[in-house]
């Protein structure tokens, strides 16, 4: 298996979103220099560390990454490499998109392929080394651009679903046991992110001041948007506002009516939500709605 067949994401890549159907597969290597502020996408992630190691920031936790361990990112959670200098420039991943509608898709009865991105717990996972030799063969094979003796398109796309299966299906076994998640040695709290966060979810039909956000965490106005900016690489105002956009977001999805979700998320009038909506998501709200 050689690593000129693998499909490849340039390190200076900073695309956030998809231009393929269901999945895309790609291997990266060195420290990116995108995604190094908070942002969210409606699919999700999964992060292997081939070689090296890599860090990255996911709400209010740091994980710190070595060779094996395995991130796991659920829609619309914010996220964001975390720069740790000379770490990550021998870094080699694997970086896995897929959507919500391909592994519903691939779900059997009784068991939802996506589960393993929602349970308690760590995000990041080291499993022993049978099963992760196994799970990292099957996203080598999705990584691919072709299959030795597998020279028609459609016949690739057949065996990728069954990896992709294959994947999260054990995937999702292996997640269930706790041993295998990460422990607090090898991950960073924020407690600030964390209390901003739950305070911005508590109130988020309301206005919401810097001042509020300040004061909920006992510090001053300058020193809490100087230490939040350095955390998460966003500023609060902007957190606020893609907290509201996710919040939105996701009840769009449920079937709510625009009208009623934009109220709800807190923006004070629809053209700004209307347009701070289509920047983030790239469709109107009716449109995303119907998706």
């Amino acid at each position: 298996m050689q690593e000129t067949k693998l499909h490849q994401l340039e390190a200076t890549d900073e695309r956030q979103y998809m231009i393929r159907e269901g999945y895309e597969v790609y291997e990266k290597q060195g420290a990116p220099l995108g995604a190094i502020t908070f942002h969210y996408h409606s699919f999700y992630e999964v992060i292997y560390v081939l070689e090296g190691e890599y860090s990255s920031m996911l709400e209010n936790q740091t994980y710190h990454m070595k060779k094996g361990d395995m991130l796991l990112i659920d829609c619309n959670v914010m996220h964001k490499y975390h720069f740790v200098e000379k770490k990550h420039d021998s870094s080699r991943r694997i970086i896995l998109w897929v959507t919500r509608e391909m592994l519903q898709g691939l779900s059997g009865e009784g068991m939802d392929l996506s589960a393993c991105f929602r349970g308690p717990g760590s995000r990041a996972y080291h499993f022993p080394i049978y099963y992760e030799e196994m799970l990292r063969g099957y996203l080598l094979k999705l990584a691919m651009a072709e299959l030795p003796d597998v020279p028609v398109p459609e016949a690739k796309q057949a065996l990728d679903r069954g990896y992709l299966t294959l994947f999260f299906g054990y995937l999702n076994v292996l997640c269930l046991r706790r041993e295998y998640g990460f422990s607090r040695k090898d991950m960073v709290s924020h407690p600030m992110v964390e209390q901003v966060s739950e305070y911005i979810d508590r109130h988020i039909r309301e206005k919401i001041t810097l001042e509020e956000l300040a004061g909920h965490v006992h510090m001053s106005k300058y020193h809490f948007l100087r230490k939040f900016k350095e955390q998460t690489g966003v500023t609060a105002h902007n957190f606020v506002l893609n907290k509201r956009l996710i919040r939105a977001g996701e009840e769009l999805s449920r079937g709510r009516g625009v009208t009623e979700v934009w109220q709800e998320a807190g923006f004070t009038d629809y053209s700004s939500f209307l347009r701070n909506f289509k920047r983030t998501f790239g469709v109107s709200p009716g449109k995303y709605r119907s998706l």
